[in-house]
């Protein structure tokens, strides 16, 4: 290894991440490709995702069977292939043991695609966010805090005034 690759500066340009966007293009590519003409030939996909990024959209037997990553092939007996306008995710219809389902899938939750006919195959970083729960979320605290002194009770309304009265 040369002296100088290893003093290589670190970018502060995202080069990784504009680099990856583009690689998605192709995938986004293909499956328009393929949702509006159909698989030529041979070609075959393999997608790997990640089921628990948010988005992912696929029937909860099958988030208990794959709780991290999932292969789906389209093939032969897929349907309804789509990939929304802004080309953020995809939707497909495919048969588990017999049961129709339409999964949704972010493209971001993607983490490979191959064309096996082809020998083509991409790979990506997928980072699944960790679940916002109500503990992650600060207490208001100083200012934030909305006034209201402790020795008065709340307001109380009663609906008495606004019922009907019966008529005796």
């Amino acid at each position: 290894m040369a002296e100088d690759d290893l003093n290589t500066p670190e970018s502060l340009l995202p080069y990784d991440e504009w680099t990856q966007d583009a690689l998605r293009h192709v995938v986004v590519s293909a499956l328009r490709h393929v949702a509006a003409e159909g698989l030529p030939g041979g070609h075959h996909f393999y997608i790997t995702f990640k089921t628990a990024f948010p988005g992912v959209s696929i029937p909860d037997r099958l988030k208990a069977q794959y709780p991290d990553e999932m292969t789906i092939v389209l093939q032969h007996q897929f349907h309804s292939l789509h990939v929304d306008e802004a080309a953020t995710s995809m939707s497909v219809g495919l048969s588990f043991s017999g049961i129709p389902t339409t999964l949704t899938i972010p493209l971001a939750a993607v983490t490979s695609f191959a064309d096996p006919e082809v020998r083509f195959g991409l790979q990506f970083h997928v980072d699944v966010p960790e679940p916002v729960t109500t503990a992650d979320i600060p207490a208001p605290q100083g200012d934030d805090v909305p006034a209201r002194p402790t020795d008065q009770p709340a307001d109380v309304v009663s609906l008495d005034a606004f019922r009907r009265r019966q008529k005796d």
